[in-house]
């Protein structure tokens, strides 16, 4: 066999190899397109879509002390949030969340990069529970609310949702909470 032959010959098992490999390729690729929406999701964190009786019993008759600040909420309640956020910053909250009145983006124009997306609006605490209204800026400006029972063992993400906007006081996310304008879960924190 010439020289000539036997790489016009190798070329074309490479070229019926390939073609061979495409479907599976193509099906591989398929599969992990339609599985990334599902590996997103379950990495955000996931809130029921009701609050619970026991839940709700805690936010109408326990006392939230009010919190005006990121660093005045437990250190649990920090830590979550900024799991809940995807957060690559685990060594400064304030890169994922600004303090309340401070700027943010809260569009989707870029202004100034090192600013969050999110900003504080109120929050309270009690010896069991904290609530927290935020803003999220972006494309869609929405307020969230989270709600977390923390001990200093341990916490954990209960409740939240998609807020209205314009609350102003840890009562006023409480009355809401209450009244079940809440809708939730969300999709991005």
């Amino acid at each position: 066999m010439r020289s000539a032959d036997y790489n016009t010959l190798s070329r074309l098992v490479g070229v019926l190899r390939s073609v061979a490999l495409l479907p599976h390729t193509r099906l591989l690729c398929a599969i992990g397109v339609s599985l990334w929406p599902t590996v997103v999701t379950c990495s955000q964190a996931v809130a029921p879509a009701a609050l619970s009786e026991a839940l709700r019993d805690h936010v109408k008759n326990d006392r939230f002390g009010i919190v005006t600040s990121i660093r005045g909420l437990p250190l649990g309640v920090r830590n979550e949030l900024q799991e809940m956020f995807d957060s690559q910053n685990t060594l400064d909250i304030n890169m994922d969340i600004a303090e309340p009145g401070a700027e943010f983006q809260a569009t989707d124009v870029i202004v100034n990069p090192q600013l969050p997306i999110r900003r504080l609006v109120a929050a309270g605490c009690t010896i069991e529970y904290c609530l927290v209204y935020y803003e999220r800026g972006g494309i869609a400006h929405t307020w969230q609310v989270a709600l977390f029972h923390w001990t200093p063992a341990a916490t954990r993400f209960e409740w939240g949702g998609a807020a209205p906007g314009g609350l102003a006081t840890i009562e006023e996310v409480r009355n809401a909470v209450l009244s079940g304008v809440i809708k939730g879960p969300v999709r991005f924190w």
